[in-house]
Protein backbone atom coordinates (compact mmCIF):
# COMPACT_ATOMS: atom_id res chain seq x y z
CA UNK A 1 0.00 0.00 0.00
CA UNK A 2 1.16 3.20 -0.75
CA UNK A 3 0.38 6.74 1.25
CA UNK A 4 0.83 10.24 -0.82
CA UNK A 5 -0.20 12.62 1.26
CA UNK A 6 -3.85 11.80 1.60
CA UNK A 7 -4.16 9.47 -0.94
CA UNK A 8 -4.40 5.96 -0.56
CA UNK A 9 -3.49 3.08 -3.17
CA UNK A 10 -4.00 -0.06 -2.76
CA UNK A 11 -5.42 -3.79 -4.82
CA UNK A 12 -6.02 -3.09 -8.19
CA UNK A 13 -5.02 0.57 -8.06
CA UNK A 14 -1.47 -0.10 -8.06
CA UNK A 15 -1.04 -1.13 -11.49
CA UNK A 16 -3.02 2.08 -11.90
CA UNK A 17 -0.69 4.32 -10.67
CA UNK A 18 2.31 2.93 -12.82
CA UNK A 19 -0.11 3.44 -15.61
CA UNK A 20 -0.48 6.95 -14.39
CA UNK A 21 3.29 7.58 -14.23
CA UNK A 22 3.72 6.17 -17.79
CA UNK A 23 1.46 8.18 -19.71
CA UNK A 24 2.39 11.29 -18.36
CA UNK A 25 4.28 12.04 -21.34
CA UNK A 26 0.73 12.12 -23.49
CA UNK A 27 -0.09 15.78 -21.27
CA UNK A 28 2.99 17.86 -23.05
CA UNK A 29 1.71 20.89 -20.84
CA UNK A 30 1.82 19.02 -17.90
CA UNK A 31 5.38 17.01 -18.67
CA UNK A 32 6.92 20.28 -20.00
CA UNK A 33 5.59 22.43 -16.59
CA UNK A 34 7.16 19.30 -14.55
CA UNK A 35 10.55 19.17 -16.37
CA UNK A 36 10.98 23.09 -15.33
CA UNK A 37 9.78 22.21 -11.75
CA UNK A 38 12.62 19.32 -11.80
CA UNK A 39 15.38 21.31 -12.93
CA UNK A 40 14.91 24.47 -10.26
CA UNK A 41 14.56 21.32 -7.74
CA UNK A 42 10.59 22.50 -6.98
CA UNK A 43 8.40 20.19 -5.41
CA UNK A 44 5.49 22.84 -5.14
CA UNK A 45 3.73 25.42 -6.97
CA UNK A 46 0.81 28.11 -6.52
CA UNK A 47 1.27 27.25 -2.96
CA UNK A 48 0.71 23.36 -2.60
CA UNK A 49 -1.80 23.27 -5.23
CA UNK A 50 0.57 21.22 -7.84
CA UNK A 51 3.18 18.88 -6.04
CA UNK A 52 5.92 16.88 -7.53
CA UNK A 53 5.86 13.34 -5.55
CA UNK A 54 8.42 11.23 -7.18
CA UNK A 55 7.11 10.25 -10.76
CA UNK A 56 3.67 11.33 -10.06
CA UNK A 57 2.16 14.93 -10.13
CA UNK A 58 -0.65 15.77 -7.31
CA UNK A 59 -3.16 18.82 -7.76
CA UNK A 60 -4.83 19.39 -4.67
CA UNK A 61 -3.40 16.25 -3.18
CA UNK A 62 -4.64 13.88 -5.84
CA UNK A 63 -2.69 11.85 -7.89
CA UNK A 64 -3.15 14.23 -11.48
CA UNK A 65 -4.60 11.89 -14.15
CA UNK A 66 -2.78 12.44 -17.92
CA UNK A 67 -5.00 13.18 -20.92
CA UNK A 68 -5.08 9.18 -21.83
CA UNK A 69 -8.78 8.06 -22.81
CA UNK A 70 -7.96 4.99 -22.10
CA UNK A 71 -6.95 5.23 -18.47
CA UNK A 72 -9.45 7.89 -17.24
CA UNK A 73 -12.10 4.96 -18.52
CA UNK A 74 -9.89 2.05 -16.25
CA UNK A 75 -9.82 4.96 -13.18
CA UNK A 76 -13.92 5.19 -13.40
CA UNK A 77 -14.31 1.36 -13.95
CA UNK A 78 -11.83 0.75 -10.91
CA UNK A 79 -14.93 2.08 -8.94
CA UNK A 80 -18.02 1.02 -11.21
CA UNK A 81 -18.45 -2.27 -9.10
CA UNK A 82 -18.01 -0.80 -5.74
CA UNK A 83 -21.32 -1.42 -4.18
CA UNK A 84 -22.00 1.44 -2.81
CA UNK A 85 -21.46 3.07 -6.19
CA UNK A 86 -23.72 1.02 -7.59
CA UNK A 87 -26.92 1.22 -5.95
CA UNK A 88 -26.59 4.93 -5.11
CA UNK A 89 -27.10 7.61 -7.49
CA UNK A 90 -24.09 8.77 -10.14
CA UNK A 91 -22.63 11.33 -7.37
CA UNK A 92 -21.33 8.38 -5.35
CA UNK A 93 -19.14 6.92 -7.66
CA UNK A 94 -17.51 10.32 -8.77
CA UNK A 95 -16.75 11.16 -5.16
CA UNK A 96 -15.26 7.54 -4.96
CA UNK A 97 -12.56 8.67 -7.90
CA UNK A 98 -12.41 12.05 -7.03
CA UNK A 99 -10.74 10.98 -3.31
CA UNK A 100 -7.52 10.11 -5.08
CA UNK A 101 -7.51 11.38 -8.62
CA UNK A 102 -7.98 14.91 -10.31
Amino acid sequence: MQNLYEVVIEGPEVDTVEKIKRARGKDKEVVRVVEEMKKVEIKAVRGEEWQLEGDLILKERKMYVPKDEELRVEIIQLYYNVPVARYGVKWKMTKLVTRNYW
